[in-house]
C-alpha cells in the first residue's frame, strides 16, 4: 500500500509528483447521507494490483457514470457481483495493460456496490484524498469513476442499481463536498455513447434525488446542466448542420451541410479525430471532439452559418461565441429545442 503523502503531492512508481490540483474546501454542512455497503477488493476476490496505485492529496471535484457495456443479465446474486468485478479487473489488466481495475468504484445489476480499483474505498472514508482512475483520460485525478453493470442505451437500469447509484453518489459528495451537479456522464469528456442513452438521460433525476438525499435543493437548470449533443451515424438536425459546418470551417469541404449524419460526415469526423489525436477514432462526435471542433482555426463564413444553424436570432455572430462555454450553451439549447 502506498504510503500517507504530503499535501499536494503523490507517489507514482516510489517518485513524488506535484500535486496538479491544491485540496479543495468542503463547505460545511450537517452529515446527511451515510456510507452503503460497498464490497471491498478482498472480498470479491480481486488479483493484486501490478503496480503502485497513485493518491493525489486533493479532493475530486466530480462524479463520473459509466456503463459496462455488457448483457443485461438476471443473475443479481452477490456471486455474479463478485464475478463481474473479477471479468472486468482481468479485462482491464490484460487487454488493456493498467495496473488495475479503471473505475473507483462497480455497482451490479443487483445493486451491490463494489470497490474498484484497489485502496479507493480507504480513501473515500478518509474524505481528503483521491485515488487515480483510469476510467476517463484527463478526468482521472479529479473524478470518481462509477461503473454501472449493464447496458443502458434503450433500458434503464433496474430499481436496485437505482438506488445503490444515487446512494453511493450522496456519500461520494458527502465525503468530498462534490455539488450533486457535478455528477455528469462519461461522453461528456469523451467521443463515447456510454452510460448509454437511457441512463445518461436519467442523470437530471440523479443529480436531484442525491440533492434530496443531502437535503439540498437543486434547481431544475442545475439538475438539467448544458451538454454536448452526441452526434452519431444517420443523426439529424441543427446541431449535426452546424457540425458540418464547422467541419468544412476546419478545412473537410467534402461534407455537405444539409443536417444528415452521412458517411461524408462519418469519414469527415474521423479525419477530424485523426489530425487530432483524440483517443477514439469512430466517427462520433462527442464531449471530446466537439471543444477541438469548436476552437479549430478556419474559414470565418462557415462558422457564422454553424451559428445561423443553431439560432435564427441575427444578434448572435461569432464575434459574439468568445469561447467553449458559448458553443456550448449553444448547442445545447438546438438540441433541446430539437
Amino acid at each position: 500500500m502506498a504510503p500517507d503523502l504530503p499535501r499536494r503531492s503523490v507517489i507514482v512508481g516510489g517518485l513524488v509528483l506535484a500535486g496538479a490540483f491544491g485540496g479543495l474546501a468542503r463547505p460545511a454542512r450537517a452529515r446527511a447521507a451515510e456510507s452503503p455497503t460497498i464490497i471491498g477488493c478482498d472480498e470479491w476476490g480481486a488479483r493484486p494490483n501490478r503496480d503502485v496505485i497513485p493518491v493525489w492529496n486533493q479532493r475530486p471535484i466530480r462524479i463520473i457514470v459509466h456503463h459496462t457495456a455488457t448483457a443485461n443479465v438476471e443473475d443479481v446474486s452477490r456471486g455474479a457481483a463478485d464475478n463481474v468485478a473479477r471479468l472486468i479487473q482481468g479485462f482491464h489488466m490484460d487487454r488493456r495493460g493498467w495496473i488495475d481495475t479503471g473505475q473507483n468504484f462497480t455497482i451490479s445489476r443487483g445493486g451491490f456496490v463494489l470497490e474498484g480499483r484497489h485502496r479507493s474505498l480507504e480513501v473515500l472514508r478518509g474524505g481528503r484524498r483521491q485515488v487515480e482512475g483510469a476510467h476517463c483520460t484527463g478526468q482521472n485525478v479529479v473524478a470518481v469513476g462509477i461503473e454501472n453493470e449493464g447496458t443502458y442505451s434503450a433500458e434503464e437500469p433496474p430499481d436496485a442499481l437505482w438506488e445503490s447509484l444515487r446512494t453511493t453518489c450522496a456519500y461520494i459528495c458527502e465525503q468530498y463536498g462534490i455539488g450533486p451537479a457535478e455528477i455528469v456522464g462519461h461522453r461528456d469528456f469523451k467521443d463515447t455513447a456510454c452510460p448509454g442513452d437511457a441512463l445518461y438521460g436519467m442523470l437530471p433525476a440523479l443529480r436531484g434525488e442525491v440533492a434530496g438525499l443531502l437535503g439540498e435543493r437543486l434547481s431544475g437548470k442545475a439538475a438539467r446542466r448544458a451538454s454536448w449533443p452526441l452526434l452519431r451515424k444517420d443523426d439529424r438536425g441543427a446541431p449535426v448542420q452546424a457540425a458540418q459546418h464547422l467541419l468544412r470551417a476546419a478545412g473537410l469541404p467534402a461534407v455537405q451541410a444539409d443536417g444528415r449524419f452521412d458517411d461524408r460526415t462519418l469519414d469527415a469526423v474521423r479525419l477530424f479525430q485523426t489530425a487530432h489525436r483524440t483517443e477514439e477514432v469512430n466517427g462520433v462526435l462527442g464531449g471530446e471532439s466537439w471543444p477541438l471542433l469548436v476552437t479549430a482555426d478556419g474559414d470565418p463564413a462557415e462558422v457564422e452559418r454553424a451559428i445561423r444553424a443553431l439560432t435564427p436570432a441575427p444578434a448572435v455572430r461569432a464575434s459574439s461565441i468568445s469561447g467553449v462555454d458559448d458553443w456550448l450553451r449553444l448547442l445545447d439549447a438546438a438540441a433541446r429545442r430539437a
